[in-house]
């Protein structure tokens, strides 16, 4: 679906059968200028949807920080200019995507930082725990904020977790049936919760072992017990479930290779900005 298409369907649920409040109070010839402004400090994300936003109503837009780029308190992000009832119709749900994109920013950038201090090698990556209608864009404020989107949809990769493998009976024939009938071209990733799941894992020839709701402990076990056995640079390790801001370090310095953590789309809090508008002063 294109990007269009989706803030389209943002506009027509907020607006309904139109903004009774503007047409009853604002002349439709006034024009102005709408400012967004940060009231809190954060990374900015969301350039591109803002603009798209505010040109399907048309309304012309000037983006003062680009994606990826600190802003402060107070400091003014993008302003908008045309017709006043226009600005006030878009303004919330602006407003609402550009906070959420910023916030989920700005929380990567926070963490993946903490990671990097203890271990510059490992990735933090999102999960599919998103919004329905907001995954393109929380997944896009993930990199944005620098941490990796994991697989987009169900068709991204082969992901084998405890369901799959409750029906198939095990960890090694769930990953030696995906891996004899898998193309080449696609990955093969398994979720083990004991030591013995993952070392299955890794003979089956899993590309990636997701160990699922383990302790710190628990992964230094797994790790300790795959270099012991010669498969440990066969796989790729991913620390995930139970791992949030306050813990992540612990875990970025078991030595796993990446990190999924939901709270950073899940539980990211929105930046909180406004948009004020000002009347148009022409010569």
């Amino acid at each position: 679906m294109s990007l269009r298409r989706r803030l389209l369907r943002f506009i027509e649920e907020d607006l309904g059968w139109g903004d009774i409040t503007s047409e009853l109070l604002i002349p439709e010839d006034i024009e102005g200028v709408g400012i967004v402004r940060a009231k809190e400090p954060g990374v900015m994300c969301g350039g591109d949807e803002a603009r798209e936003l505010v040109e399907l109503m048309d309304l012309s837009v000037k983006i003062l920080k680009e994606d990826g780029q600190v802003f402060d308190k107070d400091e003014t992000l993008l302003e908008l200019r045309g017709k006043v009832r226009k600005i006030l119709a878009v303004e919330r749900v602006l407003l609402n995507l550009l906070a959420h994109m910023c916030g989920v920013a700005t929380l990567t950038r926070r963490i993946v930082e903490r990671v990097r201090s203890v271990n510059p090698s490992v990735k933090v990556a999102a999960t599919r725990k998103t919004l329905p209608g907001l995954r393109f864009f929380e997944k896009k404020a993930v990199r944005v904020g620098g941490g990796d989107t994991h697989r987009y949809d169900l068709s991204g990769m082969v992901l084998i977790k405890d369901n799959h493998i409750s029906v198939l009976g095990d960890v090694k024939s769930a990953v030696e049936k995906a891996k004899t009938s898998a193309s080449f071209a696609v990955k093969v990733e398994v979720e083990v919760s004991t030591v013995k799941a993952a070392i299955d894992g890794a003979r089956a020839g899993a590309d990636v072992l997701m160990l699922d709701n383990m302790s710190v402990s628990e992964i230094r076990e797994v790790i300790k017990t795959l270099e012991t056995v010669g498969l440990r640079e066969r796989v790729l390790l991913e620390a995930s479930g139970r791992i949030t801001e306050e813990n992540v370090v612990d875990y970025a310095a078991t030595g796993v290779d990446i990190i999924s953590i939901g709270e950073i789309t899940h539980s990211a809090k929105s930046i909180d900005m406004s948009l004020d508008v000002k009347l148009m002063v022409r010569d």
